[in-house]
């Protein structure tokens, strides 16, 4: 059944931190492509089968643009935002994605990341060290899943580790949705104010780091100007940080609340891998960035989807549909499915994912072997989590050992 008629109006709010909104399930049974309300009183399309997702973000008919009419945004002001400033990789559509890509994919391969765990696994024993030295009860998400990776992204980026809470502090704001607009615009005209000094810095004398190189890139190849190179920084920058941030923070929750995946994490470290991706599927952390408008007319789950029309791909859906995967609401470490969303699919498929892997797999190996006594220090459902974020999380982890 497929209604005309609005019955959801996105975001949806999880009520419980391990599992996606009712809603979605009901959609996904009754209407897996359904006509949403968003804030703001327009309307889009949301997929909430993992086929259905997954054909959306591989058909090049739908664009990424967001600055295109009726692409759907889950924040008023949102697409104002992303208008001021030239079109970073994220929003980008053929045919200038894919050299845009390219130029900076070689920065993440797994033999680049493989290059960076001897320095990564510094910096996890490091805030370790802190966290064990401090004081009880400490909170997770200042002493170890945010400036972890931080730390780590500042180094391959080429920012000073220094000013993290100058950037910590407006990427909040401004993926923030109660945020005020103008409070927003503000967080990111500082944000990009501080990346163009710092990429003009470097295109006067280019250091060896991520930006340094792509400076050295575009005068080889000629492509590429000074403001794409701050979009770049300015999406690897919040990306690098936010999203590993959030899930450290989530998957320590979820190991600690179930017992015994983590006693088999400790019986099979070999098994750290797997277990992320089901961290990851689990989660799903962030629904909108698997947006996009349609550009043609497009029959996607057996309704036809105009052009002009936005499209949300609900990932956390995707992820937890039972048509592929069973007992979905189970966080399993051993199922070894990583054909989930959660780090989006086709050509806009996460940059930075071999990155985030490893930095999971690192942090949490190191954390419950070294603190093998960690527990919550508050109960669960008095935990602040980012309902108001367009990627969940959460504010503050207490926990103790």
């Amino acid at each position: 059944m497929t209604s005309d008629q609005p019955t959801v109006t996105l975001p949806v709010p999880r009520t419980c931190p391990f599992s996606p909104p009712a809603e979605y399930e009901r959609m996904r049974e009754n209407s897996p492509v359904s006509r949403v309300g968003l804030p703001g009183g327009r309307t889009a399309w949301a997929l909430t089968r993992h086929e259905d997702v997954r054909a959306m973000l591989a058909d090049p008919r739908f664009s990424a643009d967001r600055t295109r009419p009726g692409f759907p945004v889950l924040a008023e002001g949102q697409q104002q935002l992303a208008a001021r400033f030239k079109l970073s990789l994220i929003s980008m559509d053929p045919p200038e994605h894919g050299p845009a890509r390219r130029a900076v994919v070689g920065e993440f391969t797994v033999k680049r990341m493989a290059a960076l765990r001897p320095r990564i696994q510094q910096i996890v024993d490091e805030h370790v060290d802190a966290l064990l030295a401090g004081p009880r009860p400490a909170d997770l998400v200042r002493s170890l899943s945010l400036p972890v990776p931080s730390l780590v992204i500042c180094e391959l980026l080429g920012v000073p580790y220094a000013d993290h809470d100058f950037f910590q502090s407006r990427s909040a704001r401004l993926l923030r949705r109660t945020e005020p607009v103008a409070s927003r615009e503000q967080a990111r005209d500082e944000l990009r104010t501080y990346l163009d000094a710092l990429v003009t810095q470097k295109e006067k004398d280019p250091s060896d780091d991520l930006l340094g190189r792509q400076v050295l890139k575009q005068r080889e190849t000629g492509r590429g100007d000074h403001e794409d190179l701050v979009s770049l920084a300015v999406l690897l920058l919040i990306a690098g940080h936010e999203t590993t941030a959030n899930m450290i923070s989530l998957g320590t929750l979820a190991l600690l609340e179930h017992p015994g995946e983590r006693s088999r994490l400790g019986e099979d470290p070999d098994a750290m891998p797997e277990a992320v991706e089901e961290l990851l599927r689990y989660f799903s952390i962030v629904d909108a960035v698997t947006s996009r408008v349609a550009t043609e007319d497009v029959e996607i789950g057996g309704v036809l989807i105009r052009a002009g029309e936005g499209v949300v791909g609900l990932g956390n859906s995707a992820n937890h549909d039972p048509g592929v995967f069973s007992r979905p609401g189970e966080l399993d470490i051993g199922r070894g499915d990583r054909h989930h969303v959660a780090f989006g699919f086709g050509a806009h498929q996460c940059l930075g994912q071999n990155l985030a892997r490893m930095e999971l797999e690192m942090v949490f190996e190191t954390l419950f072997r070294r603190v093998p006594g960690l527990r919550l220090a508050a109960p669960v459902d008095e935990l602040p989590f980012k309902d108001d974020s367009n990627i969940y999380g959460l504010y503050e982890l207490p926990v103790t050992w």
